[in-house]
């Protein structure tokens, strides 16, 4: 923590309000087993769809973000399990959960926070290494056991033998109603969605064994640090591992060397390529339920390839 994070510019913060910040020293202070006090805090709501912040008392830190929305303590709750799941199933590095808040105003989460690296060819390498572990491990059906959250959606997982269902009835067509429900999903553009999913069977390509995925395995839910690459604010289900592949520089590009380590653990398909903007038009959809129009003409030209 840098000490010009002062105290004196913490007020403009939800967090750090009595409320949440009360119960949020209790909890660190039980946790480390000594009393712990903010004292020193940096911001970064701009990174995530709650406020959220890394607070400290100087000498341990910790991750908390909060959220008003009445599903909060379940979203928390099932990120909380979700990211246990990926570290005992896995064996991937997580930051480690000190507990979920239930308050009369919303919920707070509250991490170890991650000492973030800046990344070179080793960090990228390590995002593929950690992906290719998650991919490792298998399941006899796509989906999982419970529901869970794509950002802000939640999203239903019921488990079914083969992707093609799975993609088409549990990702593209609820996404395409809430996009379509958002008002910005013009109807010409929904129409050529629903002729995509029709077509799923010959556009999905051969059948997988299903893998577990992250879910929303974009660059920015890896976190590098001098230990390796953490991974943070997962969607898990089980499916088609391409879907992880394609989300990885689904905002902007990544190093082959992200491709390269995991190819090293785990083979991609060659026809991987003409399908990458198939499992994007899922993360398109849901955007454009959740941020409007930014999205729609991604979805559009998305959609072009497979027209």
């Amino acid at each position: 923590m840098h000490e010009d994070d002062k105290m004196n510019e913490l007020g403009t913060m939800r967090l750090l309000n009595n409320d949440l910040r009360e119960p949020l020293e209790e909890i660190v202070s039980g946790y480390v087993n000594c009393k712990w006090s903010v004292r020193y805090a940096r911001d970064m709501s701009d990174y995530a769809c709650h406020p959220c912040a890394i607070m400290s008392d100087g000498a341990f830190s910790v991750f908390a973000k909060f959220s008003e929305k009445p599903e909060s303590t379940k979203q928390f709750e099932i990120e909380k399990s979700s990211l246990e799941y990926l570290s005992s199933h896995a064996e991937i590095m997580i930051p480690t959960p000190i507990g979920v808040i239930p308050l009369a105003n919303g919920t707070l989460f509250v991490m170890e926070a991650l000492n973030a690296i800046e990344r070179d060819r080793l960090q990228w390498r390590q995002i593929g290494k950690a992906l290719a572990r998650i991919h490792r491990v298998k399941s006899d059906h796509c989906g999982f056991h419970m529901p869970n959250f794509f950002g802000p959606l939640e999203q239903e997982n019921t488990p079914v033998k083969d992707w093609v269902t799975f993609y088409g009835e549990y990702r593209l067509r609820p996404r395409l109603r809430m996009a379509v429900d958002s008002g910005y999903l013009p109807s010409s553009l929904a129409a050529q969605v629903e002729t995509i999913i029709r077509r799923l069977p010959e556009l999905c390509g051969p059948e997988v064994t299903p893998t577990l995925l992250h879910g929303d395995a974009q660059q920015n839910n890896f976190v590098s640090t001098i230990e390796g690459a953490y991974v943070i604010d997962p969607a898990i289900h089980y499916g088609n591992p391409e879907l992880d592949l394609a989300y990885v520089d689904y905002f902007q590009p990544v190093p082959e060397d992200v491709f390269d380590a995991y190819q090293e653990e785990m083979l991609i398909d060659p026809g991987f390529a003409r399908r990458r903007s198939l499992w994007r038009i899922s993360g398109y959809l849901a955007g454009i339920a959740v941020e409007g129009s930014y999205y729609t003409g991604m979805l559009a030209d998305a959609v072009q390839e497979y027209s």
